[in-house]
């Protein structure tokens, strides 16, 4: 609004009667999606296989802009970090391990393809949950966006904006060892990434 913007709407989606037609003709016809933090669990769960997801995939497909902020960013990629270890049930957000079986993967919106997005990234000290996710998704690019920063993906191009870094993380060779349940991996490729430089998500 402050921009001079006065077609802004606000859904907040909990059950199927909130999936109005006007709402979804709405979001199907927008120019901008934003989608705010919170819950990427709780938000998947209940746009899932509705009209909602649809109308996201459609205006996409329209052109639009579909941004999102940490939970809003996570649900980007078909591959979405949930937040939830197997092996650690409760939830510490500590991440202290690189042990197989134990990053719990779900499904996003898919809108990016072929990458993981993590959120808060440096900050919040997440690098161990990225690795995990990359090596054990080794066709994905694994993406840490931190605090107060944002990729903007063109195509396959992603253009860094903000006041920190963004961690690119890649296992081309994918050969990944177990032992006793801790992961091992040769010759990961990590990039550093600060505002204006620009990176391919497929290389």
């Amino acid at each position: 609004k402050d921009q001079g913007i006065n077609k802004v709407y606000s859904f907040n989606f909990q059950t199927s009667e909130d999936m109005t037609d006007a709402r979804i003709d709405s979001l199907t016809n927008a120019s901008l999606i934003y989608i705010s933090g919170g819950d990427q669990n709780r938000f998947m769960e209940i746009i899932a296989n509705t009209p909602v997801y649809e109308a996201i995939h459609q205006a996409f497909l329209n052109g639009s802009v579909i941004a999102g902020t940490s939970a809003g960013a996570a649900v980007m990629s078909k591959k979405m970090i949930t937040g939830n270890e197997h092996k650690y049930p409760e939830y510490t957000g500590n991440f202290r391990t690189i042990e197989a079986n134990n990053i719990e993967i779900g499904e996003g919106l898919g809108l990016l393809e072929n990458a993981i997005i993590d959120q808060h990234f440096v900050w919040r000290m997440r690098m161990n949950r990225l690795i995990t996710a990359t090596l054990e998704n080794p066709q994905e690019t694994g993406i840490g966006i931190d605090e107060s920063t944002a990729i903007l993906v063109e195509g396959d191009t992603a253009k860094v904006y903000g006041k920190y870094q963004v961690i690119v993380i890649r296992h081309k060779s994918a050969e990944t060892k177990i032992i006793n349940g801790l992961l091992g991996a040769k010759n990961m490729e990590l990039s550093v990434y600060l505002a204006g430089d620009q990176f391919q998500i497929n290389e």
